[in-house]
């Protein structure tokens, strides 16, 4: 579906050859190479080729144009030389920095925000992510209008009562886009509704729900796919999943658990798309165990760990919601990178080490999830009719029978379960 503001349709063809420019601001825990690096990464995730990679030192970010003068005829100098189309600032430009580069740069410039949101734009697949992509562009170009059209300063003619020189182009154009960004909160607002009773659904059920989060490209899908055994996409690719995807799963001592693969976040995730993604992140807001999946052979690990804190607190999830972590790619670690970290993870609690490729230790988290979701758990003797066989299936399937014998005349099992599992039961024969 058109909106009628889209951007220039050579913004980002792909094959773009493009500059990657990072502004070192300074207060970052992040290294500038390996920032450059995930910038790199997210543009050629939608097809550009990034040929230089340029981090820049700022000492005073410039009102006009972030960067210094000299930076500037510096990079124009690069893009000329280098026959280059496309610069990409990892950094959050103003409307006005935005169109000062271009003019300065001979080239198209986009920053952080607008790369991601692209990325999203191409990868959404169901009608909510459409519905949720076309949202945030819309909140993103409202106020980039003034840079991205040539005939927004014509005038329309008042009529009827009005007179007078009626209301500029751009005017006319931002209150489409506010119409229209309207009308989509209300879809999604729809969307989220019925998604509200599912999941109410799914809780008289009831079914424990197990979110998998994590940083983009740390392995969540692959885990999720092992899991499962499903065919979820998964590859070395930045946001390779956006839609949420749920599946059913058997855990020791649980008959049936909801597990639930979302989208990955990434720092400085745009403020636009934390908003609009709202409906779909319920499901991690809503989860009874969060499994924080991470990439413990990337350099900056213990960096994104942060950032993905920092988007779950900017979501609404509680600081109280249980939390388990999947130390993923120890494949990657060798010699005393890997027994050092085998040796801490030993000593936790909170963290299992996996390989999501090879299966490592995946048998292991599936046992330290289900005992987390049982820690509540008590145990009951119950007696039975021997010939009530469906009330004894009933204990298989949503508790964990310890023993089993006779007492009499009648069967007694000693089982583990939750105590509103329990109380089902007690209603249950009652």
């Amino acid at each position: 579906m058109t909106t009628g503001f889209e951007r220039d349709p050579d913004e980002f063809s792909r094959g773009a050859r493009a500059v990657v420019v990072y502004p070192d601001l300074g207060g970052s825990s992040r290294d500038a190479d390996a920032r450059l690096e995930e910038t790199a990464g997210l543009a050629a995730a939608i097809g550009v080729d990034v040929v230089e990679r340029v981090p820049l030192r700022i000492r005073a970010p410039k009102p006009g144009t972030l960067i210094g003068s000299g930076q500037v005829e510096a990079l124009a100098e690069t893009v000329r030389d280098k026959e280059l189309t496309l610069a990409v600032f990892d950094a959050s430009l103003t409307p006005v920095q935005q169109r000062n580069l271009e003019t300065g740069l001979g080239c198209k410039v986009i920053d952080r925000t607008g790369l991601i949101l692209e990325i999203f734009g191409e990868r959404a697949r169901t009608a909510e992510g459409r519905l949720q992509v076309e949202l945030a562009h819309l909140d993103y170009q409202a106020g980039r209008l003034v840079r991205s059209w040539t005939h927004l300063e014509r005038q329309r003619g008042g009529f009827g009562f009005l007179g007078g020189p009626g209301e500029t182009q751009i005017e006319a154009d931002r209150r489409l886009i506010r119409d229209r960004m309207a009308r989509l909160r209300r879809e999604l607002d729809s969307v989220s509704r019925t998604r509200t009773l599912h999941r109410d659904r799914r809780q008289r059920a009831p079914w424990p729900v197990i979110a998998l989060v994590g940083y983009t490209n740390a392995g969540k899908s692959t885990l999720f796919n092992r899991l499962t055994g499903s065919d979820v996409m998964a590859e070395n690719l930045l946001f390779a999943t956006l839609d949420p995807t749920l599946r059913q799963i058997s855990l020791p001592g649980i008959d049936k658990a909801i597990l639930s693969d979302t989208v990955g976040f990434v720092s400085e995730l745009p403020t636009q798309l934390v908003a609009a993604f709202k409906a779909t992140l319920e499901e991690v807001i809503s989860a009874d165990l969060l499994i924080h999946v991470r990439d413990v052979a990337h350099p900056d690990s213990e960096a994104q760990k942060d950032d993905v804190e920092q988007v779950l607190a900017d979501i609404g999830v509680a600081e109280g919601t249980p939390r388990f972590e999947a130390w993923n790619k120890i494949d990657l670690l060798e010699g005393d990178a890997r027994d050092d970290l085998l040796a801490e993870a030993s000593r936790r609690d909170d963290v299992m080490p996996v390989s999501a490729v090879t299966g490592e230790g995946v048998e292991a988290l599936i046992h330290a999830v289900a005992a987390r979701l049982t820690e509540g758990h008590r145990r009951y003797t119950l007696h039975l009719d021997p010939a009530d066989g469906a009330a004894a299936a009933w204990l298989h399937q949503h508790g964990e029978v310890l023993e089993q014998g006779m007492d009499g005349e009648r069967a007694v099992y000693e089982v583990r379960m939750a105590p509103r599992d329990y109380e089902r039961f007690l209603q249950r024969t009652a």
